[in-house]
């Protein structure tokens, strides 16, 4: 009776995993997609792990220390092969130059009144990109106005799906030395 009782809890929630991978995986959410990924995870060891154990059960004692050992193997192949996927969106990695040229082009096409665009990066953060813009505006050129041209560029970088967050700094040459700390 017992066995009965474990196997039709197990087999329930193994379908509910089942039922609840299938709808996350019509999602292009990477969240929900990480949900659809970590029920396909449950299915798969809740299936083996009833398997093995019904098994032991009828037949050999072996069985379900065996499925275990299967089910720890699996485990650590899953996340092992999820951490190498992820680490390099982790790593803040440069965007591929089609992602850049996009940029470049939204961020000339812009505003008329901008002479120069000295920098463009973005790189990963998470699955999405930070992008950094340096642009050159007019040295005479009111602040206010300088000001409404970059935050209107950020948004509009914002915009994109791709596009975490967006920084637009502003200058008015284009000449001189990195303001940054460079290497010694």
């Amino acid at each position: 009776m017992q066995e009965k009782w474990m196997i039709g809890i197990m087999v329930f929630v193994t379908v509910v995993k089942f039922v609840l991978m299938v709808y996350c995986r019509q999602f292009k959410n990477e969240i929900v997609r990480a949900y659809a990924q970590d029920h396909f995870f449950d299915v798969v060891t809740n299936s083996v792990g009833l398997a093995t154990a019904v098994l032991a059960i009828h037949f050999r004692w072996w069985i379900d220390p065996t499925g275990a050992i299967i089910i720890a193997l699996y485990t650590m192949s899953t996340w092992a092969r999820t951490v190498i996927e992820n680490v390099w969106s982790l790593i803040g990695r440069s965007a591929p130059p089609d992602f850049l040229a996009k940029l470049t082009y939204l961020i000339w096409n812009h505003h008329e009144e901008i002479q120069h665009i000295d920098t463009v990066r973005a790189y990963t953060f998470g699955s999405h990109y930070f992008v950094e813009v340096d642009i050159v505006l007019p040295e005479d050129m009111l602040l206010n106005k300088a000001h409404n041209i970059g935050e209107k560029l950020q948004e509009k970088l914002e915009q994109l799906p791709e596009v975490e967050r967006a920084f637009v700094h502003i200058d008015f040459e284009f000449t001189h030395r990195p303001e940054h700390k460079t290497m010694v």
